[in-house]
Protein backbone atom coordinates (compact mmCIF):
# COMPACT_ATOMS: atom_id res chain seq x y z
CA UNK A 1 0.00 0.00 0.00
CA UNK A 2 1.82 3.49 -1.04
CA UNK A 3 2.25 5.64 1.90
CA UNK A 4 1.04 8.70 0.23
CA UNK A 5 -2.09 9.52 -1.32
CA UNK A 6 -2.48 12.75 -4.06
CA UNK A 7 -4.47 15.77 -2.64
CA UNK A 8 -7.15 18.33 -4.22
CA UNK A 9 -3.98 19.86 -5.90
CA UNK A 10 -2.65 16.67 -7.08
CA UNK A 11 0.42 16.85 -4.61
CA UNK A 12 1.45 14.30 -2.55
CA UNK A 13 0.39 14.00 1.13
CA UNK A 14 0.69 11.27 3.94
CA UNK A 15 -1.66 8.69 3.38
CA UNK A 16 -3.53 9.35 6.54
CA UNK A 17 -4.36 12.86 5.58
CA UNK A 18 -6.88 11.67 2.53
CA UNK A 19 -8.77 8.96 5.29
CA UNK A 20 -11.20 11.65 6.83
CA UNK A 21 -12.23 14.83 5.60
CA UNK A 22 -11.22 16.58 8.84
CA UNK A 23 -7.63 15.32 8.29
CA UNK A 24 -6.71 17.38 5.34
CA UNK A 25 -6.05 20.71 6.54
CA UNK A 26 -5.13 19.70 10.14
CA UNK A 27 -1.70 17.60 8.01
CA UNK A 28 -1.17 20.62 5.80
CA UNK A 29 -1.53 23.56 8.43
CA UNK A 30 -0.89 22.10 11.79
CA UNK A 31 0.56 18.58 11.97
CA UNK A 32 4.35 18.38 12.59
CA UNK A 33 5.29 22.30 12.62
CA UNK A 34 7.04 23.27 15.98
CA UNK A 35 4.59 24.52 18.35
CA UNK A 36 5.80 26.66 21.47
CA UNK A 37 2.88 28.09 22.90
CA UNK A 38 1.87 26.31 26.49
CA UNK A 39 -1.47 26.52 25.98
CA UNK A 40 -1.64 24.75 22.60
CA UNK A 41 0.89 22.49 24.05
CA UNK A 42 -0.84 21.52 27.05
CA UNK A 43 -4.11 21.23 25.18
CA UNK A 44 -2.50 19.03 22.67
CA UNK A 45 -1.58 16.37 25.21
CA UNK A 46 -4.65 16.60 26.76
CA UNK A 47 -6.58 15.54 23.50
CA UNK A 48 -4.11 12.99 22.73
CA UNK A 49 -4.79 11.72 26.20
CA UNK A 50 -8.51 10.89 25.52
CA UNK A 51 -7.83 10.13 22.06
CA UNK A 52 -6.46 6.82 23.85
CA UNK A 53 -8.29 3.91 22.59
CA UNK A 54 -10.49 5.96 20.17
CA UNK A 55 -9.95 7.69 16.73
CA UNK A 56 -7.87 10.75 16.08
CA UNK A 57 -10.90 11.92 13.84
CA UNK A 58 -13.28 11.66 16.91
CA UNK A 59 -11.11 14.15 18.94
CA UNK A 60 -10.27 16.25 15.85
CA UNK A 61 -14.27 16.48 15.54
CA UNK A 62 -14.90 17.07 18.82
CA UNK A 63 -12.09 19.68 19.16
CA UNK A 64 -14.11 22.65 19.57
CA UNK A 65 -16.27 21.32 22.03
CA UNK A 66 -13.46 20.49 23.97
CA UNK A 67 -11.92 23.73 24.25
CA UNK A 68 -15.26 25.08 25.47
CA UNK A 69 -15.68 22.59 28.17
CA UNK A 70 -12.02 22.91 28.96
CA UNK A 71 -12.06 27.43 29.06
CA UNK A 72 -9.70 27.32 25.59
CA UNK A 73 -7.11 24.59 27.49
CA UNK A 74 -5.91 27.43 29.78
CA UNK A 75 -4.52 25.37 32.62
CA UNK A 76 -4.53 28.35 35.49
CA UNK A 77 -8.68 28.12 34.76
CA UNK A 78 -9.30 24.45 34.33
CA UNK A 79 -6.46 23.80 37.50
CA UNK A 80 -9.57 25.36 39.44
CA UNK A 81 -12.53 23.24 38.51
CA UNK A 82 -13.85 21.38 40.86
CA UNK A 83 -16.06 17.73 41.80
CA UNK A 84 -19.23 19.83 40.26
CA UNK A 85 -17.11 20.61 37.39
CA UNK A 86 -16.58 16.81 36.87
CA UNK A 87 -20.15 15.95 36.92
CA UNK A 88 -20.83 18.76 34.53
CA UNK A 89 -18.73 17.56 32.05
CA UNK A 90 -19.75 13.92 32.08
CA UNK A 91 -23.05 15.61 30.93
CA UNK A 92 -21.31 16.71 27.36
CA UNK A 93 -22.46 15.27 25.01
CA UNK A 94 -20.05 16.96 22.40
CA UNK A 95 -16.61 15.35 24.51
CA UNK A 96 -15.66 11.91 25.42
CA UNK A 97 -17.42 11.40 28.96
CA UNK A 98 -14.91 9.44 30.57
CA UNK A 99 -14.23 10.45 34.31
CA UNK A 100 -10.83 9.44 34.54
CA UNK A 101 -9.78 11.65 31.45
CA UNK A 102 -11.58 14.53 32.59
CA UNK A 103 -10.28 14.31 35.74
CA UNK A 104 -6.37 13.74 34.10
CA UNK A 105 -6.97 17.25 32.44
CA UNK A 106 -8.10 18.87 35.65
CA UNK A 107 -4.88 17.11 37.65
CA UNK A 108 -2.64 17.94 34.91
CA UNK A 109 -3.74 21.51 34.40
CA UNK A 110 -2.24 21.48 38.11
CA UNK A 111 0.79 19.98 37.28
CA UNK A 112 1.45 22.31 34.30
CA UNK A 113 1.73 25.18 36.90
CA UNK A 114 3.92 23.22 39.52
CA UNK A 115 5.86 22.51 35.96
CA UNK A 116 5.92 26.45 34.94
CA UNK A 117 7.01 27.45 38.40
CA UNK A 118 10.14 25.39 38.11
CA UNK A 119 10.89 24.87 34.37
CA UNK A 120 9.86 28.51 33.14
CA UNK A 121 7.26 27.24 30.92
CA UNK A 122 6.27 24.41 29.26
CA UNK A 123 7.28 24.88 26.38
CA UNK A 124 11.16 24.64 27.88
CA UNK A 125 10.60 21.32 29.13
CA UNK A 126 8.75 19.40 26.37
CA UNK A 127 11.46 20.93 24.38
CA UNK A 128 13.90 19.97 26.22
CA UNK A 129 13.20 15.79 24.45
CA UNK A 130 13.72 16.86 21.08
CA UNK A 131 15.27 13.84 19.51
CA UNK A 132 18.23 14.30 17.28
CA UNK A 133 16.85 14.23 14.11
CA UNK A 134 19.20 12.05 12.44
CA UNK A 135 18.84 9.11 14.82
CA UNK A 136 15.21 8.58 14.02
CA UNK A 137 13.97 6.17 11.57
CA UNK A 138 12.06 5.90 8.56
CA UNK A 139 8.75 8.53 8.93
CA UNK A 140 5.50 6.99 10.57
CA UNK A 141 7.19 3.14 11.36
CA UNK A 142 7.09 3.85 15.05
CA UNK A 143 4.37 4.59 17.48
CA UNK A 144 6.65 5.27 20.39
CA UNK A 145 10.67 5.99 21.11
CA UNK A 146 13.09 6.05 23.63
CA UNK A 147 12.76 9.57 23.90
CA UNK A 148 8.90 9.69 24.08
CA UNK A 149 9.36 6.67 26.77
CA UNK A 150 11.94 8.80 28.96
CA UNK A 151 9.41 11.91 28.59
CA UNK A 152 6.58 9.46 29.94
CA UNK A 153 8.27 8.55 32.81
CA UNK A 154 9.53 12.26 33.33
CA UNK A 155 5.59 13.10 33.20
CA UNK A 156 4.32 10.43 35.30
CA UNK A 157 6.80 10.87 38.02
CA UNK A 158 5.83 14.72 38.23
CA UNK A 159 2.37 13.58 38.60
CA UNK A 160 0.57 13.85 35.13
CA UNK A 161 -2.06 11.11 34.01
CA UNK A 162 -2.58 9.55 30.95
CA UNK A 163 0.38 10.08 29.45
CA UNK A 164 1.57 6.56 27.77
CA UNK A 165 4.81 6.44 25.77
CA UNK A 166 2.57 6.12 22.80
CA UNK A 167 0.18 9.67 23.44
CA UNK A 168 3.71 10.84 24.10
CA UNK A 169 4.74 10.20 21.08
CA UNK A 170 1.38 11.24 18.92
CA UNK A 171 1.87 14.69 20.81
CA UNK A 172 5.58 14.67 19.89
CA UNK A 173 4.90 14.18 16.11
CA UNK A 174 2.48 16.76 16.41
CA UNK A 175 3.87 19.85 17.87
CA UNK A 176 7.13 19.30 15.74
CA UNK A 177 9.62 17.31 17.60
CA UNK A 178 9.80 14.43 15.33
CA UNK A 179 9.27 15.66 11.42
CA UNK A 180 7.17 12.11 10.81
CA UNK A 181 5.79 13.32 7.14
CA UNK A 182 6.52 10.78 4.72
CA UNK A 183 9.51 11.38 2.22
CA UNK A 184 7.50 12.18 -0.53
CA UNK A 185 4.67 14.04 1.29
CA UNK A 186 4.70 18.09 0.53
CA UNK A 187 4.47 19.40 3.46
CA UNK A 188 7.75 17.76 5.01
CA UNK A 189 10.10 20.61 3.40
CA UNK A 190 7.96 23.22 4.93
CA UNK A 191 7.93 21.36 8.35
CA UNK A 192 12.06 20.95 7.76
CA UNK A 193 12.56 24.48 7.27
CA UNK A 194 9.84 25.50 9.90
CA UNK A 195 12.24 23.63 12.44
CA UNK A 196 15.16 24.95 11.24
CA UNK A 197 13.92 28.49 11.97
CA UNK A 198 12.40 27.32 15.28
CA UNK A 199 13.91 29.04 17.98
CA UNK A 200 13.46 26.67 21.09
CA UNK A 201 12.55 28.16 24.39
CA UNK A 202 15.17 27.91 26.90
CA UNK A 203 14.90 26.34 30.65
CA UNK A 204 14.90 28.46 33.73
Amino acid sequence: MSETFAGPDGKLRCRWAGSAPEFLDYHDTEWGFPVNDDRRLFEKLCLESFQSGLSWRTILAKRENFRAAFAGFDFDQVARFTDADVEHLLKDEGIVRHRGKIEAVINNAQRAQEMIAGEGTLAAFFWGYEPDASKLGKPQTASTSDTSIALSKDLKKRGWKFVGPTTVYAFMQAMGLINDHVESCVIRVGVERAIEKFRRPERK
